[in-house]
């Protein structure tokens, strides 16, 4: 079964205008998929593939010149990061043809973090973010289950629900092959099973600010070790990082950012948290934050937007969860994993409101209930009507 993605149209829009397609995101998010699905007529080729690896680094321009030369429609690259030097020859290739959307690159790290790299592209590439699927998109195909608990532990990878592949199977083998292979690709991690500590530690603090001196004395590495290990998972799309915002009256907030996950399957089978002990698990909360503010990514990538989202929070603990601050728009959203709502939810959102700044737009509490259950509290949206938030990016 293939499930649609939203982005389709926005990137057969963008393979009008580029030479050059880039559909990066997380491993098993679909990307290989969504892009044989849009050009159906060009060649595929995966740098997974250790011999068409080699291939393409030991002679970048044959490799290129023998694929362009079988099919006139174009050339998709899977894995691209495996071979980053390939792009310098296909910023040539692309000068001299000026064909549009020939090139389809998909990595399951983000190559074009890279500033050197995205310059040799700069002005010929469309950049695109798949992350896994997303509640619209399950709900399109009748598909989305009705609690939020199954949702939580089953996650949101494509496989789960085209596949019925098993989560904690699918969650257990991703995990191995993300320290085994990609770890060793990223960086120099000479502990791969501290490195597999360290992740589970985060799993630990999703929902948190991070602490860098506390992980590192888990694990027994330096604050600078941390930092860059944090910085290898959200390369490789495992986690995601808010920062603060600052734009407001009080000068005392909290600085250090907050760590959250992608995906919240992921973060299930990391503590090893079985669907039935969600309803009162202690991390049941800090897991929902997560998968709702992955959601709200998700909604910006959906529509080839880059996610301005942060957090705020004081000295005495008054928070809001996130903060959508996009063009002249600037969006209070609270988060609670209840079922049931409460309008003591609204306690931190109308205390923003006396110190938001001017351009001060809307706020809501997203919670853990289902669509019918709200009944005289405007501000409350379901987790299923997230999109219903989003209604500006449209």
């Amino acid at each position: 079964m293939y499930i649609k993605r939203i982005q389709e149209k926005d990137i057969e829009k963008s393979a009008k205008f580029f030479s050059v397609i880039a559909i990066l995101g997380p491993r098993q998010s679909g990307k290989t998929t969504l892009a044989k699905q849009l050009f159906s007529k060009h060649t595929y080729t995966s740098l997974e593939n250790i011999d068409t690896r080699n291939a393409a680094q030991y002679d970048p321009r044959t490799f290129l010149e023998l694929h362009s030369n079988n099919n006139k429609h174009g050339l998709i690259i899977d894995e691209f990061q495996h071979v980053p030097d390939l792009l310098s020859y296909i910023q040539t290739m692309v000068d001299a043809q000026q064909k549009q959307g020939y090139f389809v690159l998909t990595g399951s790290q983000n190559f074009l973090a890279n500033q050197a790299i995205a310059q040799s592209l700069a002005g010929r590439v469309s950049l695109h973010t798949l992350l896994p699927l997303s509640i619209d998109e399950l709900e399109a195909h009748n598909i989305l289950p009705q609690d939020i608990e199954s949702v939580l532990y089953h996650g949101l990878y494509p496989a789960i629900y085209t596949k019925k592949t098993p989560p904690n199977l699918l969650y257990r083998q991703y995990i191995r092959t993300y320290i085994e292979r990609d770890v060793r690709q990223l960086t120099q991690v000479g502990d791969l099973k501290t490195f597999q500590t360290f992740l589970m530690l985060c799993a630990e603090r999703v929902g948190q600010n991070i602490n860098f001196t506390e992980i590192g004395k888990a694990c027994q590495i330096s604050d600078q070790t941390v930092k860059r290990w944090i910085a290898i998972l959200e390369a490789s799309y495992i986690i995601f990082t808010l920062q603060p915002y600052e734009k407001t009256l009080s000068k005392r907030f909290i600085k250090s950012p907050k760590l959250y996950f992608y995906d919240s399957g992921l973060v299930c089978s990391l503590l090893k948290i079985k669907q039935d002990e969600l309803i009162q698990h202690p991390k049941r909360g800090n897991i929902f934050e997560s998968f709702v503010i992955a959601e709200i990514m998700k909604q910006f990538y959906n529509h080839g937007q880059d996610p301005t989202l942060y957090f705020w929070k004081d000295q005495q603990e008054h928070e809001v969860d996130c903060i959508i601050h996009y063009g002249r728009h600037l969006i209070a959203i609270e988060i609670k994993s209840s079922r049931t709502a409460n309008k003591n939810f609204l306690t931190n959102l109308s205390y923003w409101k006396n110190i938001a700044p001017p351009a001060h737009d809307k706020c809501y509490v997203v919670y853990g209930g289902n669509k019918q259950d709200i009944s005289g509290y405007k501000e409350f949206v379901s987790w299923q009507s997230i999109a219903t938030i989003m209604n500006f990016l449209d």
